[in-house]
Order: structure tokens, then sequence, then C-alpha cells
């Protein structure tokens, strides 16, 4: 039998324990030790840190973006920098020496010199590359006794999101999907508001990565955007929900979930394939106009919580659409939608959307403290508006003083489960399919995740004004 099959089995077995008992033996909260010799990550903190430091591995879209964020942190080093191709190193290199640091050592020696980079004397390995070496890379990191801190999605498939949470447990050490709209303004505002019990018992949420990617994934006389063409591969291989984060991230945090709520199971569908062709042929780039395996255009996926809730998250890279991650969350007192335009209604103001002005007394109100203590800063840094500047800072924040992450690797493992468990659904005509519980049981008795905020003063600024 195959240590997946063990799993489930185990889980399956606790479950049915855990009805006769009426509570789950395994507890596994507030960082307590869990069977096996693991220590469970809700709620772990490490230990603090006077200095963090940093390797990156991926210096080509997003990490050159994050080695700037950080080299403005003051109580940040960041000591190695990891890409197959120097000239992304360089990049990074240039970025540190105009911040007034000293340069990082360099790994370039192909695709495996990640590796010697996870054993240095480092705290923090940051890595933004191609989705296939997430998995492998945080791994590796956690293994070498690092923290890992991995873009999204952190796996691709169920294996992979078993992997990294076992790593973790075994190693004691956080591994941190980067999931930078959770960190949004309007979404850390919802989130607020949520707390707050402003739009009551939460019924339905919707979240999307609907962006037009069809430029990036069809380049033009030998420029590529995604080195490899990895990007179009997976769409190539793979028909479901192949980007969920963006969207279901900031709504499951709000809806609980592994704190007090689970997804259950999960439904997909797929469109046809149409705009991604059409595109080719209405560019001239006929090389891409004849793809018979892509995937179907728009993907919509339903998911069920424990709690009563469901979930709606889209897919859609190819349409000519207008971007939107939807982020629509709904209660028995009211609801809040960010796009196509910023909206919120509520039971006590009727059945309309609140005005202009209304608005700005709801954002006053309820603004996160996170966006109220260092939003400005954070526009002034940029990053998508800022909010990749507010992950960064509240992650080197909590691993410098000790603190429990907002995003653990149960959430990486959750949230990115919907990949292939969609890609299984859409294959299976839109059979539901089981969300594992990758908390074994501890979410029944996980706290929420808490509204949180971060004093400058325990991790200061150079080179912006305050």
């Amino acid at each position: 039998m195959s240590n997946a099959m063990n799993r489930r089995e185990f889980v399956k077995s606790m479950a049915l324990t855990a009805g006769a008992l009426g509570y789950w033996s395994l507890v596994g909260c507030n960082s307590s030790p869990i069977s096996n010799g693991r220590q469970n990550m809700c709620g772990f903190a490490a230990p603090k840190l006077d200095r963090v430091r940093v390797g990156v591995v991926g210096l080509g879209m997003r990490g050159p973006g994050a080695v700037e964020r950080m080299a403005k942190m003051q109580d940040v080093d960041i000591v190695a920098l990891c890409d197959i191709r120097p000239k992304g190193v360089k990049q990074s290199q240039d970025i540190l020496k105009e911040h007034g640091r000293g340069p990082a050592r360099e790994f370039t020696d192909g695709p495996e010199d990640w590796r010697n980079l996870c054993q240095m004397d480092l705290d923090l390995v940051y890595i933004a590359t191609p989705w296939e070496w997430h998995v492998t890379m945080a791994v590796g990191a956690m293994k070498n006794g690092k923290h890992a801190a991995v873009e999204v999605p952190a796996a691709t498939d169920l294996d992979g999101c078993w992997e990294l949470v076992e790593t973790s447990e075994s190693t004691g050490k956080h591994c941190m999907m980067l999931e930078n709209c959770c960190y949004d303004f309007f979404e850390l505002q919802t989130l607020n508001m949520v707390r707050q019990g402003v739009f009551g018992e939460l019924t339905h949420a919707e979240g999307a990565y609907i962006h037009s990617l069809v430029d990036y994934m069809q380049p033009k006389d030998g420029k590529e955007i995604y080195q490899g063409a990895w990007r179009i591969q997976h769409n190539l291989e793979r028909n479901g929900n192949l980007y969920p984060t963006h969207g279901l991230g900031p709504v499951a945090q709000c809806m609980d979930i592994n704190r007090g709520n689970l997804f259950l199971y999960l439904t997909s569908m797929s469109s046809q394939q149409a705009a991604f062709t059409e595109h080719a042929r209405q560019t001239g780039n006929l090389e891409f106009a004849d793809l018979p395996s892509y995937r179907g255009d728009m993907n919509t996926t339903l998911i069920k919580c424990a709690k009563g809730q469901t979930i709606m998250v889209q897919h859609d890279t190819s349409t000519p659409r207008a971007y939107s991650r939807i982020h629509l969350v709904q209660g028995s007192l009211g609801m809040a939608r960010k796009w196509p335009r910023k909206g919120i209604t509520l039971h006590s103001k009727g059945h309309r959307w609140l005005d202009d002005e209304e608005m700005k007394e709801i954002e006053a109100e309820y603004q996160h403290p996170l966006t109220r203590t260092i939003g400005d800063i954070a526009k002034k840094v940029g990053g998508h508006g800022g909010m990749d500047f507010i992950m960064d800072y509240r992650l080197i924040y909590c691993l410098k003083n000790g603190l429990s992450l907002d995003q653990d690797v149960y959430d990486a493992a959750a949230w990115s489960s919907v990949v292939p468990l969609s890609c299984k659904s859409v294959a299976s005509k839109s059979t539901s399919v089981e969300v594992p519980d990758f908390t074994r049981g501890a979410w029944r008795t996980n706290r929420p995740l808490e509204i949180v905020d971060v004093d400058p003063r325990l991790l200061p600024m150079q080179g912006v004004a305050t």
C-alpha cells in the first residue's frame, strides 16, 4: 500500500473515531506536538531572530521585486542569490548595490545549484521559480534547517501538498505560500469587517484569476517571457483551475479555513478552448493556433465547506476580459465585492449598494490595522499597489519577532490542492472530489486568524520616507 493510501486510511479512521466519540483525539493546535514526533504547525512560532538572513532562488519575473522590497528593511540581509541565468543574478546584485548593501553570494551553476544555497548559514529561502520547482526547493530548504517562502501555487499535485506538510512538521520550519492577494488593501478591509461581524454569518464567497496572459504565453520573435515556456506547458498538459490561490486565499481566510472550518469537497467544470487559438490567428502567431490539448478557457470550481458555506473559484487566462479576482464575500447581513467595482451592501442600509460617501465612512471605520500602519509606506515601495510589500514585511516581521505566520503550511496545501483536484473533477465529468484534511483534524480546535498589526520600530525601514 502506498504512503498516500496509508495516510488517507489513517485520516479516515481518525474521522470515524472522532464521530463515535464526539471529538477529535488529535487536538494538534497551539503548536503542540503530534504523532510520530512531528510538530503541529497550527499557530507555530519559531524562535526570534536578531536579523533575518535570506537567500532568493529565482530572479526572473518575481524575484528581483522581492529583493528590492526586502533590501529596504533594516534587519534583513540578502546573503545569497540563485538563478540559472547569470543576468538575473546581476540585476539583483545591482539592486543591492543601489541600496547600499554588500554583494550576495551567487549561485548560477546550473539547475541544481540552489541546493548549495540551502546549505549556507541563513534563515529563509525565498522561492520565486517556475511551479514545478516549488515543492522540491521548499522541501530542500526545510530539510536544511531553513524556513521556506514559496510562490503560488505551492504545489501542483496532492503528493507535493502532503510532502510540504510533512516536511514542515518533521523539521519544525515554516513553509509559507507567498499569496500576496491576502494583503491587498480591500481584501484586508473585508477580512476585518468579517471579523467584526459586519456581514453576519457567511454563506458564500467568490474568487477568481481572470487575467489575459496570451501575449506572455505566445511570445513573438523569440522573446521568451516565461523562461523555457514553462507556463504554457502547464496549460497544455492540464485542464482545470491551474492558478486558484489569488482569488481563493483571501476568502478562505474570511471563511476560517483550517481554523474552525474546512474544505470538504469540490466539483469543477471547464469550457471549451477558443480564445487562445483565436488570439494566435488574430496576431498571426500561427504556431499557437492548433494546440488541441490546450485547456478550456474558463474553469469554474465550486467548493463545499464544513460549516455549510460554498465558494466559487474561476480561472481564465485566455479570454480578452478585464482583470478580475472577483473577491466577493456574502453573509446574512450583507456582502462585499471588489470587481468590477468596489461595492458593499448592508441589511441596515437597504437593498442597494452603498454610495461613495458611505463607502468612505466604511473604509475609515474598518480599515485593517496593517494598511493603517504601513499602508502609505507600502504604496511608496510598491509591488502590485503595495500588497507585495505588506506580505514581505509581515513575513520578515513575524520571523524576526518570533510570531506565528498569517499563512501556514496547511493553508499552502489546502489552497494549492484545488489545482489537482479540479483537474480530476473536470476529467470525470465534474464528479465531486474530496479535499484532504491536511491538518489531520486540528482545524476543529485551531483558532481563527487574528486581525494583526505591526510595530515599525521592531522592523525599521531604510531609504523610505515614513
